[in-house]
This record gives C-alpha cells, sequence and structure tokens, in this order.
C-alpha cells in the first residue's frame, strides 16, 4: 500500500484547510485509518483516525475542530481542520493500519500546514 497525503499550506488563525491521503490497493476500505503530525523539535502525536467502518476518535487538542473522513470508492481519506490555530502547525501523516490493531503499517510522506497567527 502507498500513501500520498496532499492539501497542505499556509493559513492564518481561524482558518481552515483540507488535507487529503489518497491510498493504493485494492483492501483500502478494509484498513483502518489514522492521521498524525509532528511539529518542529516534538514527538509525532496522534490527530485521529477512522476504522473500516467509519468509526472515529479525535485528540483531544483537535477536537470539535477537525473532522476525519473517508471515501472508500476513491480510496481516499480527508482531513478538514477548521478553525486552525498556531500551534496545529505540523507535517501531517496519513498512516493505515492494516490489522486494525491500532499498529499503523503503512505511512504516506506528510504534508506541511502552517499556521500563522
Amino acid at each position: 500500500v502507498q500513501l500520498q497525503a496532499f492539501g497542505g499550506g499556509s493559513v492564518q488563525a481561524g482558518g481552515s484547510l483540507r488535507l487529503s491521503c489518497a491510498a493504493s490497493g485494492r483492501t483500502f476500505s478494509s484498513y483502518h485509518m489514522g492521521w498524525f503530525r509532528q511539529a518542529p523539535g516534538k514527538e509525532r502525536e496522534f490527530v485521529a483516525s477512522i476504522t473500516w467502518s467509519s468509526d472515529t476518535v479525535y485528540a483531544n487538542r483537535v477536537k470539535g475542530r477537525f473532522t476525519i473522513s473517508r471515501d472508500n470508492a476513491k480510496n481516499t481519506v480527508y482531513l478538514q481542520m477548521d478553525s486552525l490555530k498556531p500551534e496545529d502547525t505540523a507535517v501531517y501523516y496519513c498512516a493505515a493500519d492494516r490489522e486494525s490493531d491500532h499498529i499503523y503499517d503503512y505511512w504516506g510522506q506528510g504534508t506541511l500546514v502552517t499556521v500563522s497567527s
């Protein structure tokens, strides 16, 4: 499985961005998918995940502002980010959990989101 994330960019605080992650392979619909991020000088952290049945989980820091969704027909997972804050600045990565065991087996290359105050 190959994952390609895109949609990052620069935005002012309070603005919105939508990230997309396109996956190759025929079994995308059975994977749990996740978004993670890594800010400069910090460790990578969990942002949101979505199961094959579209159940979602969010990190407390983004709950109510970010929305994860998926379109299995397009092999794509999305992260809608609203009310962005400067502390959301990071490289965002999508990842696929093949066995639904919360271990992410495949990672995309990351897309940079910069939020200015």
